[in-house]
């Protein structure tokens, strides 16, 4: 089959400016909840976009770990992703729910948590994967994969459950957005596209766009 004869006509639902609430947040978590109870496939998977100090784009897939008045992922600050932030908080997030024929873009600011906010996720995560955040120099070049074996089984061997503490270099960002787009998946590639976009610092504009 030819990549070119590959497609899908979406008609599962509909989504009209009328239908979603007033806060993007509330819409959002209204489209997450029904993605969990769709089964979706790591529903809280979501493609990171950073920005590169040569100026190009990256992207790759993180977890979303909490949702408020933004979208909250955690990371090694020290990677690629955790630097890039630092140096150029402009983000932008799309998660993708297929199963429902659904996208969700979001584009918005990065900031760090609170040490207390990152301290508590972290000692909520399971005791190998507290151990991983200080064995993986995430983004810089290992020489293979024992190194990587070999300073686990060492950090197994220093640290406890009752011992281990938050790595200074691992913590949560904060995406605070100024814009989020709904898609809902249409027939004949006529796709329903609804865009909220911050007025000031509380108030959101709503608006249809073509798809």
């Amino acid at each position: 089959m030819k990549l070119a004869d590959i497609r899908i006509d979406y008609s599962l639902k509909s989504l009209d400016s009328t239908d979603v609430a007033e806060n993007p947040i509330q819409q959002f978590n209204q489209w997450f909840e029904e993605a969990i109870q769709a089964k979706v496939m790591e529903a809280n998977a979501m493609n990171l976009s950073t920005l590169g100090k040569d100026g190009f784009p990256n992207s790759r897939i993180v977890l979303l770990k909490g949702v408020d008045h933004g979208f909250v992922f955690y990371t090694n600050y020290q990677s690629a992703k955790g630097q890039e932030l630092i140096h150029d908080p402009k983000v932008a997030l799309t998660f993708f729910w297929p199963e429902l024929e659904r996208q969700v873009r979001v584009v918005g600011k990065a900031a760090k948590v609170s040490p207390e906010e990152s301290d508590e996720y972290f000692f909520s995560r399971p005791f190998s994967s507290q151990i991983g955040a200080w064995v993986s120099p995430q983004s810089q070049e290992i020489p293979d994969r024992k190194y990587l074996a070999d300073r686990e089984q060492m950090y197994s061997k220093e640290l406890s459950p009752e011992t281990i503490k938050r790595p200074p270099h691992w913590g949560g960002f904060r995406i605070t957005p100024i814009e989020i787009e709904f898609w809902q998946g249409r027939p004949s590639r006529l796709h329903d596209r609804i865009l909220y976009t911050l007025q000031g610092t509380e108030k959101w504009s709503i608006k249809r766009i073509a798809p």
